[in-house]
């Protein structure tokens, strides 16, 4: 039987968010759609946009992709989450968030562990009842000065940061793929830093 992993990126829904910080998520799920040839589309059950594919045809790690981008907002992330876990019957998760706990750039792949504040994982944790699933965090940095951590996560990238912010997204996705492949241990040793 082939494993079913679901990837989901945390983001918001809509146009005024797409490049913020929160939304590094849903830019590294699009990354792995283009590289797997899927198309999302409106998944009515799970309140979400989906596409799925299967990747590593042929090898012994050959698995159902299914990625997810929420369309309700980060704090309501978990039903929508579970929806798909639910309909999927997936073996594991995946979810790729931003953390300002992490310079920018910085990319760590976990398992478990609590929300740290993060308003989209403490939701998948109350909806699922669990915190154990896999981890993609990716660095956004943290505010300077008095910034509200809150507004600062919903502020789009300067324009010096896009350039790093897209190879952020490039190695998150190969770091996902390679967990896919090689387990949490190895790609722990290849990508965090």
């Amino acid at each position: 039987m082939t494993a079913t992993w679901v990837v989901v990126g945390l983001g918001n829904p809509g146009r005024e968010y797409a490049r913020t910080r929160h939304n590094v998520g849903y830019l590294v799920v699009e990354e792995l759609a283009s590289r797997l040839g899927a198309s999302f589309a409106r998944h009515r059950r799970a309140h979400a946009d989906t596409a799925e594919a299967h990747a590593f045809v042929g090898t012994p790690e050959h698995c159902r992709v299914v990625l997810l981008k929420s369309r309700t907002y980060m704090n309501e992330s978990g039903g929508p989450v579970k929806a798909a876990l639910d309909f999927t019957k997936a073996t594991s998760l995946v979810v790729v968030h931003d953390e300002i706990d992490l310079p920018l750039g910085g990319l760590r792949v976990k398992f478990g562990g609590g929300d740290n504040g993060h308003n989209g994982l403490r939701s998948i944790r109350k909806s699922l009842g669990t915190g154990d699933f896999y981890r993609v965090r990716l660095g956004v940095g943290r505010p300077t000065g008095r910034q509200d951590p809150a507004d600062y996560v919903l502020s789009d990238f300067r324009a010096a940061e896009r350039t790093e912010v897209d190879l952020m997204v490039g190695e998150a996705a190969d770091a996902t793929e390679y967990l896919m492949r090689h387990g949490l241990d190895a790609t722990q040793a290849r990508f965090n830093r």
